[in-house]
């Protein structure tokens, strides 16, 4: 099968150890890194289905079984599934937004800024424990004596990806609960552009704290229970409306249909149970969009502060 990757996960190792090592209060800015959007188009052209993958859908990091997910849904669609890895959320917004990929999973705030801006739809989302939902948890090392986010005053943090709602906006507005801001609370703040990348930061001591997804602290208490055991959850935050699987919504209704289809199908058939199982995901369902009502008042919140873009 034909697999085109797009963009590689950004590998930030020594930037993060770069940051760790100095001093001062600057947050590290990756955006110069990003590629002009890509030409507008209509929609995909041909037979082939491009699938954006942001880091964020499910717990799991392995591009192995994203590459299964994509094999999966080629034998279903009978087409051609060609596999685009995101290295920013904003990269895959505007990839659905110009009609550039076919469908794309995406984090939670950056469907609720794809809607806003050009009517993102979701397609399906994934239901973990019987719940669409999942959590931000803030996290410090394990010997670290702090027991809230009130105590990291002057500490270090790492926040993944700028539009990620549980690694930036759910630590934004708790911080602005306390009537504070990163720039003057934290002593340095990075962004490590993946969940992963802030587990082990904090683990390794790079960092003093970070927030993180709960579905991706979870699948690595399971693969890496020593990793884990490093870092300690003091506060958790949400529930918040899962990260769906999106589209434009000026995609091809009958398309748009069949690829719905094979997300909600992929229970019935042993193939699909066994890749919901790798990927710890117990279904797909189609959530009732009032889900996403707690990150919209986060933003709105945050809006109205004047703390977000």
């Amino acid at each position: 099968m034909r697999r085109r990757l797009a963009w590689l996960l950004l590998a930030v190792g020594l930037a993060l150890l770069a940051a760790a090592c100095s001093g001062g209060s600057a947050s590290i800015d990756f955006s110069q890194l990003e590629e002009e959007p890509p030409a507008q188009l209509a929609v995909p052209r041909g037979d082939v289905i491009r699938m954006a993958v942001a880091p964020v859908i499910s717990p799991v990091p392995s591009l192995t079984l994203y590459e299964q997910l994509a094999d999966y849904m080629s034998e279903k669609l009978r087409r051609p599934v060609d596999l685009v890895l995101g290295k920013t959320y904003a990269e895959i917004n505007d990839l659905v937004k110009s009609g550039d990929v076919t469908l794309a999973l995406v984090c939670t705030n950056p469907f609720l800024q794809g809607q806003e801006e050009f009517g993102m739809e979701l397609l399906a989302a994934p239901e973990v424990a019987g719940q669409p939902y999942y959590f931000s948890l803030l996290i410090v090392r394990a010997g670290l004596d702090v027991t809230s986010l009130a105590d990291l005053r002057g500490m270090t943090f790492a926040f993944t990806d700028p539009l990620s709602n549980s690694g930036r906006l759910a630590p934004l507005y708790q911080l602005a609960l306390l009537g504070e801001a990163p720039d003057s609370f934290f002593s340095r703040a990075i962004f490590t552009y993946a969940h992963d990348n802030s587990i082990r930061a904090v683990a390794d001591g790079l960092v003093d704290a970070a927030a993180v997804d709960s579905q991706v602290y979870e699948y690595l208490s399971i693969t890496e229970p020593d990793l884990a055991n490093k870092v300690k959850v003091i506060e958790r935050w949400g529930p918040f409306g899962i990260s769906p699987v999106a589209v434009n919504p000026n995609l091809d209704p009958e398309l748009k249909t069949r690829l719905r289809e094979v997300f909600l199908q992929m229970e019935g058939d042993a193939q699909g149970r066994e890749l919901l199982q790798r990927l710890l995901i117990d279904r797909f369902i189609v959530p009732d969009d009032s889900i996403y009502d707690s990150v919209r008042e986060m933003r709105a919140y945050l809006r109205e502060k004047g703390l977000t873009e």
